[in-house]
């Protein structure tokens, strides 16, 4: 495949080595040829890595076997995932989810790829209602638009919400970007 077709969450082998994508930036630099800056996460040992390539050269690319899960719970060992078709349950460790664990509260069900039995990526919903525990009170008469505060969720994840949202409200969260879409 491509390099400029890889995406984030794709499974490549580099060097006779499993990696993640986590992260794909395509930059053309004026006249210069274009690169695909990749971020990696070497499945075995759950090292990042960077690695840069021409857009056109191909990259071998591995077979996941997708599976709806669900996110059950965290504990000192990793994050607890449940197969809905088998109900087997997966431990999984901590550096696969990283920050992105903040969106996913017990019972959240997404996408999860396996190779060789074992969880190595996984797709994110596109949104999550998360509920409101800390956000300071609305100032009376700022009629500015566009004003944000600061928000934090039942999840530990900090958004900015727009001044009318109080503490004990749940909100719709884009899990790409971080931020608030609406009320829930």
């Amino acid at each position: 495949m491509r390099a400029s077709d890889i995406r984030r969450g794709q499974a490549v082998i580099i060097d006779s080595k499993l990696y993640v994508v986590t992260n794909a930036d395509h930059n053309t630099p004026g006249n210069l040829r274009a690169k695909v800056q990749f971020k990696l996460r070497d499945v075995s040992k759950g090292t990042i890595q960077d690695k840069r390539v021409g857009a056109t050269d191909d990259i071998q690319t591995a077979t996941l076997d997708r599976r709806q899960v669900e996110y059950l719970y965290s504990d000192n060992d990793g994050h607890v995932l449940m197969d809905l078709e088998t109900y087997d349950q997966n431990t999984i460790p901590r550096e696969v989810f990283g920050d992105d664990i903040k969106y996913l509260k017990p019972n959240t069900q997404l996408m999860a790829m396996f190779h060789e039995g074992k969880v190595v990526s996984y797709e994110m919903p596109k949104t999550v209602d998360l509920k409101v525990t800390d956000t300071p009170p609305a100032i009376k008469g700022a009629t500015a638009t566009n004003q944000l505060k600061d928000a934090t969720l039942e999840t530990g994840l900090n958004t900015r919400v727009p001044p009318f949202i109080e503490i004990g409200e749940t909100i719709r969260v884009n899990t790409e970007t971080g931020e608030y879409l609406s009320r829930a």
